[in-house]
């Protein structure tokens, strides 16, 4: 089968939605189907089976920032490359963000599936109610990603969706190489703005004990101003951005995985990418976690934004490593429900039914 997979964000740039189509990519080639990655990259592309579209602009969306393309070199990159592959099936994530995906359901070239990752509020739903309704009902079959998702979905848009989970390459994973670390660390990867909460661990950081390391992984709009307000604090150390080899060994190697986001996040595929790493995870108790995991028995979850139960939970799992160890256990099982080999069996299926 030939299978065009759209991302609308650059592939240069992290971020949840890329990380699927990158590793959804790579599991449907393991099962020897030809695909091609359409995507905006900001550099050299991230894979040998990506086609890039162009450059990306900064673009608002649920408390962050999208690198979209929605200028019109990209939309004739966009609709030459797909007539050129002549798709079987088309695979949209993002469907109605600007750019290549919205292109796509505009000259519907091949049976259109669309996958919905957001949650919360969208904006471009609110402002373009019948625009993106009209946009929506180009697409052959929807899927969204959680609960949550399908929710923000199902109010803006109407339709019938599939819930699909994210997927965890699982044994990429379990088969790294581990950062050493000579005492006990926290670790944070995530972008630097309010919505991922990373304040709310760095004020934590002050009730742990004075021995605890803590890892920031990654950089955003306010990277500069919480360095100046926390420092001071020299078990603080500020990684910058870091490549995916990194980022795996990092979560091997650290004793705890914190995800304090305070809002928005529709799925979560960053805790099960720490639970398939073998690390113990605490985050917020936040609807799309709880998607990904059971509080109590694969991470333990925490009021968001609240800095002392967060301190609590990091606290007593650098303390009682078999409550830890229990938790890594569960966790593991766990992450197999939801490997990315699984998760492209489920696609295969759909692709399948649209075909016939």
């Amino acid at each position: 089968m030939r299978i065009g997979l759209i991302c609308p964000y650059s592939l240069t740039m992290p971020g949840g939605v890329q990380s699927q189509v990158l590793a959804l990519a790579r599991a449907l080639r393991r099962r020897g189907h030809a695909v091609r990655v359409l995507a905006p990259c900001d550099g050299p592309p991230p894979d040998a089976g990506v086609t890039p579209l162009g450059l990306s602009l900064p673009a608002s969306a649920n408390g962050s920032v999208a690198p979209v393309a929605p200028d019109p070199s990209a939309q004739l990159r966009v609709i030459r490359a797909m007539r050129d592959e002549a798709f079987d099936v088309i695979h949209l994530h993002e469907p109605l963000a600007p750019g290549p995906t919205m292109t796509a359901l505009l000259t519907h070239p091949a049976p259109l599936i669309g996958t919905f990752h957001a949650a919360g509020r969208s904006l471009s739903y609110e402002l373009m109610p019948k625009a993106v309704r009209y946009l929506a009902r180009r697409l052959d079959d929807r899927v969204v990603v959680s609960e949550d998702a399908r929710k923000l979905a199902m109010e803006h848009l109407g339709g019938e969706y599939h819930i699909l989970f994210n997927g965890v390459e699982v044994s990429r994973y379990r088969k790294s190489s581990a950062y050493a670390t000579d005492r006990p660390t926290v670790l944070f990867i995530g972008r630097h703005e309010q919505r991922k909460g990373l304040q709310v661990l760095l004020e934590a950081v002050k009730l742990l004990p004075s021995d605890t390391r803590v890892w920031i992984a990654g950089s955003g709009p306010e990277t500069q101003k919480l360095k100046t307000q926390y420092g001071a604090d020299l078990r603080l150390e500020w990684l910058g951005s870091i490549d995916e080899t990194e980022k795996i060994a990092r979560l091997r190697g650290a004793d705890v995985f914190c995800a304090p986001s305070l809002f928005g996040e529709s799925f979560g595929l960053v805790l099960l990418e720490g639970m398939a790493a073998g690390t113990p995870v605490v985050a917020s108790d936040l609807g799309g976690y709880a998607n990904a995991a059971r509080n109590g028995r694969d991470a333990l979850l925490f009021p968001a934004g609240d800095h002392k139960a967060l301190a609590g939970v990091i606290g007593e799992l650098l303390r009682d490593k078999n409550r830890a160890a229990a938790l890594v256990a569960s966790a593991n099982e766990r992450a197999d429900e939801f490997s990315m080999a699984r998760l492209a069996d489920l696609y295969l299926e759909r692709y399948r039914a649209l075909l016939r």
